[in-house]
């Protein structure tokens, strides 16, 4: 399965921008964008031309990696989003938030996104009873994602628990903490989704 192996940190600092890709770290004093808040290379602090094109890449670029979509998985969203009824650029947001270890994530089970797809993938969750190891499988309404029983005592699903009511969970999302339950009350509308991203760019820039 292809994925990105390189430093999530110079991610955003290309976004110029937190992504929130690290967890509790982006909220520290050594997120590297707090140091260096500027583009990663050596022609990273020199002035660059806003053109339309590169406005409409940067934030296709913004949206990908908040996720953690490679190219080719986010053409196709796109594509899907595009053959529905309804606006395409909020289409492909439902779509991205619909994947698993995004529901797992926004849930409060994990730090980042990163996490949730590494819990997704060692099969610690089911959809509707049945193990799901695929983080791009897509939930629908009343969808039930639980922890797997023989993996309620691991810590950080302890100290998910524990910490339940820190994280504010998306009203289209009820997390049942003391069960590791996630229910899915239906899909989200776009004025709920508070990624930072302008989807029209991305509509754009497939759309030449």
């Amino acid at each position: 399965m292809a994925r990105y192996v390189g430093a999530d940190c110079k991610r955003c600092r290309r976004e110029k921008m937190k992504l929130y890709l690290k967890g509790s770290k982006c909220d520290s004093p050594r997120c590297p964008i707090e140091i260096r808040p500027y583009p990663p290379g050596e022609h990273g602090r020199a002035r660059t031309k806003d053109s339309e094109y590169l406005m409409q890449m940067r934030e296709k670029q913004k949206a990908a990696r908040i996720y953690g979509v490679l190219e080719k998985q986010f053409r196709g969203y796109y594509e899907e989003a595009n053959r529905r009824q309804g606006k395409t650029g909020e289409n492909l947001l439902r779509i991205l938030e619909s994947r698993l270890d995004n529901v797992v994530y926004r849930s409060g089970f994990a730090a980042s996104r990163d996490m949730a797809r590494q819990f997704v993938r060692h099969g610690h969750f089911t959809v509707n009873g049945k193990k799901v190891d695929i983080p791009s499988y897509r939930v629908s309404e009343n969808d039930i994602v639980e922890v797997r029983q023989k993996s309620h005592e691991m810590t950080p699903f302890v100290v998910a628990r524990a910490v339940a009511g820190d994280r504010t969970v998306p009203a289209w999302l009820e997390v049942l903490p003391t069960q590791l339950r996630i229910l899915v009350h239906g899909l989200p509308q776009r004025g709920v989704i508070d990624t930072p991203v302008q989807e029209q760019l991305i509509v754009e820039l497939y759309s030449k």
